[in-house]
């Protein structure tokens, strides 16, 4: 038996402001989401973030909220059946969250129930960065050694697999042909420049020049930055985009620290400036739409693009559940089976 583990972020249980202020402190909490001093940390999510922020998110995850619940968890559960019942009757495949419900460690006691021989784990993030792959591969590795579990095989960050970039063509051509947009924006969640430092174990490369995410080397290897860029030019050169019809851009800072660039807000008014009008957005740090597509996207930075003078902005929907992204991880996780 082969028990395959998907795994994304997480999400809080309800859109109440109680439940978002549990699940930031949580997720905050974590060394390598922030990756200050364990004091300075501790002051900066329980005195200031959890309690200043949790309302203005409650309100934010208010506005997308579906019927069924988080759109995160929704997608993913949703992919996590239309997986398992795509693959044969030996493989049992599970959902577990970095942070809140249904947990990385529930997810593997009941692996562990049913006797699994072996335990494959993806983390649903397109490129690696220490705070969301890295940090998932800590815990499950910390907790398959606590459960006496066999040592999972973790399937390497996909940024550029072919399959994957193939799956973002397909499910995005239709709507980009009835769309017609003049210009197209690639928004990747952003990170903090200190974290795309540390990955770059020569301490020469990384944000050192403008094109130091222009091709991938042994430098850059585990660089986020270069593995968005990465999937920028996949994914531009399989919808044949010129090159001065897109760019890539970080959303999502936060703090004063400085955080990688050029940022998605500072863009848009850039471009609306350039008189571009109509804009399309991926946003291909995720593979589920979420917080960060469906509401800073496609309702901030759409009301932000009218207000400064552009006539329409389409969110590119996610991977989620389609059945081509369902056919890629099949693939992705049985290889040499």
């Amino acid at each position: 038996m082969i028990g395959i583990l998907l795994s994304n972020l997480g999400t809080p249980k309800s859109p109440q402001t109680a439940d978002v202020r549990r699940y930031l402190r949580e997720f905050l909490s974590d060394p390598d989401v922030i990756d200050i001093n364990k004091f300075s940390r501790w002051f900066l999510v329980n005195l200031i973030i959890a309690p200043f922020r949790a309302p203005k998110s409650t309100k934010a995850y208010q506005s997308i909220w579906m019927k069924e619940g988080s759109p995160l968890l929704v997608y993913s559960q949703r992919l996590t059946k239309a997986l398992s019942e795509s693959l044969e009757a030996n493989y049992i495949v599970k959902l577990g969250m970095r942070y809140g419900e249904p947990s990385l460690k529930t997810a593997l006691q009941e692996f562990k129930q049913q006797g699994i021989d072996e335990l494959r784990v993806l983390p649903l993030y397109p490129q690696y960065a220490t705070s969301t792959t890295g940090s998932t591969e800590k815990a499950v590795l910390s907790l398959c050694k606590t459960l006496k579990m066999p040592e999972p095989r973790f399937i390497p960050s996909f940024f550029d697999h072919p399959d994957y970039i193939e799956s973002i063509v397909k499910s995005a051509q239709e709507n980009l042909k009835t769309f017609k947009p003049d210009f197209v924006l690639f928004s990747y969640h952003g990170l903090p420049e200190r974290q795309i430092l540390k990955t770059d174990l020569s301490g020469q490369y990384c944000l050192k020049s403008p094109d130091c995410c222009d091709r991938l080397i042994a430098a850059n290897g585990l660089c986020y930055r270069a593995h968005c860029a990465a999937t920028t030019r996949a994914v531009a050169e399989g919808l044949e985009l010129k090159k001065e019809n897109y760019l890539m851009s970080f959303q999502s800072r936060l703090g004063r620290t400085p955080w990688i660039q050029p940022f998605t807000d500072l863009v848009l008014s850039q471009l609306a400036k350039e008189g571009k009008k109509r804009l399309a957005v991926f946003c291909l740090s995720f593979v589920a739409d979420c917080l960060e597509t469906l509401e800073e996207i496609g309702i901030r930075a759409r009301e932000q693009w009218r207000a400064e003078g552009g006539e329409e902005l389409l969110l590119i929907p996610a991977l989620n559940d389609n059945s081509i992204w369902v056919e890629t991880l099949q693939k992705m996780l049985t290889k040499g089976d």
